[in-house]
């Protein structure tokens, strides 16, 4: 009975033989396909498997039949190619918030959407390194439950914790708890945000999502994001993102910087091709666009020493000058 209950099944295997042990390198002849189908304990004439092939083809399945390097098939092509699983590997490993366990877990699921063969040639460039991996195991319990807030329009209570110092000088968390109307998930900066409203303020606030623990839904409707923020049919992530500079949040300014020219490929790679320039004197450009006014732009602008000088608003000159005299204050002793 057990062959005959398998023999019913033998065109999901067939599916499954190709999608594991054959590409462009591996070509499968009648008489591996019957090898592999025998371990699944079915027995099978040759004539059957052209024929299921066929079928498999008519299915939509990419088989292509071939005579280099030998006679034989092989599945052309897969959802994805091997150069996409790459980059997604690169970006799992890359990412710091996620554990050392959940990028292996991972790394091997993309793995088996490949061959056998191909996989090994994606494990044999995979390095973990959990120097920077977070420890919490919870986060993607919370992602799912911090989505499904969102997509629900439902308030949001949790707990945050940040690192401090004590008395002896040893890091220590100290752990809020918070009621959020939860709006949008980013990844900016290699960690990945939460942007909220705190129900105690008229304004949004980024909280990283390694740092969230014990996330609970709650019944009431979150507060509408066009009360907090300049949006109002929907919620823009990305546009949220090209103005909160290194995910602080601020008051949102009309902002205009004065830049050499030799930085233009750095303004365009942040602020985006369509972004409002305008020509200056000789070896200068302005620049103008809304963006949050804190103190992760303050810092962004200084990096560019004399290459940029802010225009307005006056909040943001004053903030660059007291960061830059308290600089010099720092070092001016030595």
């Amino acid at each position: 009975m057990a062959g005959k209950k398998n023999s019913k099944l033998k065109l999901l295997y067939l599916k499954e033989i190709f999608e594991k042990y054959s590409d462009e390198d591996n070509i499968l002849n009648s008489a591996d396909i019957a090898h592999y189908l025998e371990e699944y304990e079915i027995e099978c004439e040759r004539k059957s498997i052209y024929k299921d092939i066929e079928i498999l083809i008519d299915y939509g399945m990419d088989i292509i039949k071939t005579s280099k390097p030998k006679t034989g098939y092989f599945l052309a092509s897969r959802d994805f190619e091997i150069a996409e699983l790459r980059l997604i590997n690169d970006a799992v490993q890359a990412a710091n918030f996620i554990s050392k366990k959940k990028t292996v877990q991972l790394l091997k699921k993309t793995n088996e959407l490949v061959s056998v063969s191909q996989s090994s040639r994606l494990k044999k460039q995979v390095f973990i390194d959990n120097r920077n991996k977070c420890t919490n195991e919870e986060i993607f319990y919370n992602i799912d439950a911090l989505d499904r807030a969102i997509k629900s329009g439902k308030k949001v209570k949790l707990r945050y914790n940040r690192r401090k110092l004590d008395n002896k000088f040893t890091a220590t968390n100290e752990q809020r708890e918070f009621i959020l109307s939860p709006y949008a998930l980013i990844w900016s900066n290699d960690h990945y945000y939460l942007v909220a409203n705190n129900q105690k303020y008229d304004n949004l606030m980024n909280m990283r999502i390694d740092r969230i623990r014990k996330v609970e839904l709650l019944d009431e409707n979150f507060r509408h994001f066009s009360e907090v923020s300049e949006y109002t049919s929907s919620f823009d992530a990305a546009d949220y993102v090209s103005k909160a500079f290194n995910m602080f949040s601020g008051k949102l300014m009309s902002t205009e910087l004065h830049c050499r020219t030799e930085i233009i490929e750095e303004m365009l790679d942040r602020f985006g091709e369509k972004v409002s320039i305008r020509k200056g004197e000789e070896g200068w450009f302005y620049v103008h666009d809304d963006l949050y006014i804190n103190d992760g732009l303050a810092s962004w602008i200084m990096q560019f020493g004399d290459k940029i000088e802010v225009i307005y608003p006056p909040e943001l000159k004053q903030a660059i000058l007291e960061k830059s005299n308290n600089i010099l204050k720092l070092y001016s002793a030595y």
